[in-house]
């Protein structure tokens, strides 16, 4: 499910990249960490949706117990909203400073 999403959502970045001139090299990291807040937010509220409000923090417990199953690279912070827009702001950050540095 990552997979698809993230490509979903990475490529109007890519593609605007593309459009002004920015390397490639420059716009994977970009598209990458503009995609990732809307690849965690979705896959948030699909546990919320399968699991519940109520039932969600059980979940995320779980995974902190068992480091070897997909918990692996979990973390609270990966759900937070201020995670969220920070990425997002700094993929936008990104896309002046590509830019310059293609040019």
């Amino acid at each position: 499910m990552c997979g698809p999403l993230l490509l979903i959502f990475a490529w109007p970045y890519h593609f605007f990249c593309q459009q002004i001139g920015i390397e490639s090299y420059f716009s994977y990291p970009g598209s990458l960490l503009f995609a990732f807040p809307f690849l965690s937010t979705i896959l948030h509220g699909h546990v919320t949706m399968a699991l519940g409000s109520l039932h969600r923090h059980h979940y995320y417990d779980w995974l902190r117990q068992h480091p070897k199953s997909y918990g692996l690279f979990f973390r609270t912070w990966l759900t937070r909203t201020r995670f969220r827009l920070i990425l997002f702001i700094i993929s936008l950050c990104w896309i002046p400073v590509a830019f310059l540095l293609s040019v």
